[in-house]
């Protein structure tokens, strides 16, 4: 589990394919050894298991499923990527909970300075923006960002300047693609609402319900 706040950023210094799978090296702006192997780390917003130390590297192996569902497969050698290791129970929780676990890509279709900070349109298909709302949080290579406003094709975020040095998405292009993780809770409230599963385990939960609660459609 994650919190979406980047730790720092990481360049890539191998890259191994083989058999629809990849290997990475992956130099950190923390020292290697504060890693295990075995543990979980963001890289773009995916999350990996560290498999190896060596020196001031670690290695991450990435299956098929993930290079499908992400933009891992299109890194290069020498590309630099954001990083973030596990949450732990003491830390703040100063972004959102996010997974690692990436639902789709989406599309820089827009790219704009104002004033000190950076707009961004980001295209995305609708079987993810339906999980979108303004003010609610998302993951984009896995930055925690508030969506300033929605579409059935697009979201809007702002990137303040110490998310923007901090990350890779200063470096980002129109037409650049981008890791998007929705916001889980949105997912869990559907399948609820909808009451998909079992039948015996159907959900009494509706929207009805949900509105007397104070949840706004």
């Amino acid at each position: 589990m994650f919190t979406g706040l980047v730790e720092g950023l990481g360049r890539i210094k191998t890259i191994q394919r083989r058999q629809g799978e990849m290997q990475l090296m992956i130099l950190p702006p923390f020292p290697a050894e504060a890693c295990r192997v075995g543990d979980s780390i963001a890289v773009d917003g995916v999350c990996l298991t560290v498999n190896n130390l060596a020196g001031d590297l670690f290695s991450v192996d990435v299956s098929g499923e993930t290079l499908a569902r992400s933009t891992i497969g299109l890194l290069k050698q020498d590309d630099v990527v954001n990083l973030e290791r596990a949450l732990r129970v003491s830390d703040r929780l100063g972004g959102h909970l996010v997974t690692g676990h990436v639902d789709g890509i989406g599309k820089i279709l827009q790219k704009e300075r104002r004033q000190r900070s950076w707009f961004f349109r980001i295209g995305v298909d609708p079987s993810l923006s339906r999980y979108t709302i303004e003010k609610g949080s998302i993951a984009v290579d896995g930055i925690s960002l508030t969506i300033n406003h929605c579409g059935e094709r697009f979201f809007e975020v702002n990137i303040i300047p110490h998310t923007a040095s901090e990350t890779t998405l200063q470096r980002k292009k129109v037409g650049d693609l981008v890791n998007i993780e929705t916001d889980m809770l949105a997912k869990y409230v559907e399948k609820f609402v909808k009451g998909q599963g079992k039948e015996e385990n159907k959900s009494t939960i509706s929207m009805d319900t949900l509105r007397k609660h104070g949840f706004e459609d």
